[in-house]
């Protein structure tokens, strides 16, 4: 299926797909649920959990831009990502208001999950438009201040890797330090058809985590917004993500915390039926 392509503030062409249910059938009248992958990742990562989001409402999951069939621009900020999210929303709230569409819709609701750096951006793009109704964010709370997620030395290597072309490296390198993948770990991942396309996109990895550490993306640009949300961790993450979220759910106006057990950074992969429970038992309010 053909993209929608939404322009950005900047102009950058984002792509936005539809998701298929993984059964047919009416839905249910539901805001709209936007899908917004992480780092180096596309929209093909919701490939485990969006169909079963689609059962219920119309599921919408876009390539960030950079990477896929979106744009890119010559010169990077994650206020241009918040951007994005905001463009995306604000269009899908317009093409279903009143009931628009075959499967009906809500004026101006459009809820919002987003993983990992696409939690972050999500969280971004909620002070910028009122088209976001509910938020998900799965791992992409900024740490609190002192704190990084980045290993010493993590941001030379990845720099170094790409400079010498060596983009498997580079995402080796990221995987294994912010995510903190095994060694045995990446050589199955290695061996998954999304390899060459997650090494394709490698070179959004050195903006992404250092546009991260920024102001805009801090606990304090953040702390101001007012949306509901959802925080999802996994139990066997990186400290780091259980010191950020909590220090953001601290600060947030309405959010609640809750952990999958035994998951890690993947759980829309690896717990797929419990990611799904959870973010419908939020979104259903």
């Amino acid at each position: 299926m053909d993209p929608l392509m939404i322009p950005s503030r900047d102009g950058t062409p984002i792509a936005v797909f539809e998701v298929a249910a993984a059964e047919s059938g009416a839905r249910p009248e539901h805001p709209s649920l936007l899908l917004v992958h992480g780092a180096t990742a596309d929209h093909t990562t919701w490939r485990a959990v969006g169909p079963r989001f689609a059962e219920r409402r119309r599921v919408f999951a876009m390539d960030r831009r950079g990477r896929g069939a979106s744009g890119d621009a010559p010169a990077y900020a994650i206020e241009r990502e918040f951007e994005d999210v905001a463009a995306v929303a604000d269009a899908l709230a317009d093409a279903f208001a009143d009931g628009a569409g075959p499967h009906g819709g809500h004026r101006g609701e459009v809820d919002v999950a987003g993983h990992s750096y696409g939690g972050r951006c999500a969280l971004g793009a909620s002070l910028l438009t009122p088209a976001i109704r509910r938020l998900v964010v799965y791992e992409g709370a900024p740490v609190p201040p002192g704190m990084t997620y980045r290993p010493p030395g993590l941001v030379d290597a990845v720099r170094a890797a790409l400079a010498r072309g060596d983009n498997e490296a580079a995402l080796s390198t990221f995987l294994a330090g912010i995510v903190g993948m095994s060694g045995a770990g990446l050589e199955a991942y290695r061996r998954d058809p999304v390899w060459p396309a997650r090494v394709a996109a490698a070179h959004t990895i050195l903006r992404e985590i250092e546009a991260e550490a920024t102001d805009p993306a801090s606990i304090e640009g953040l702390a101001s917004m007012k949306v509901p949300v959802l925080l999802i961790l996994g139990s066997i993450s990186r400290s780091p993500f259980r010191m950020g979220t909590d220090a953001l759910a601290a600060r947030l106006a309405d959010a609640s915390v809750a952990v999958i057990d035994g998951a890690a950074h993947a759980a829309h992969h690896t717990h797929a039926q419990e990611f799904v429970i959870l973010v419908e038992r939020f979104l259903d309010g």
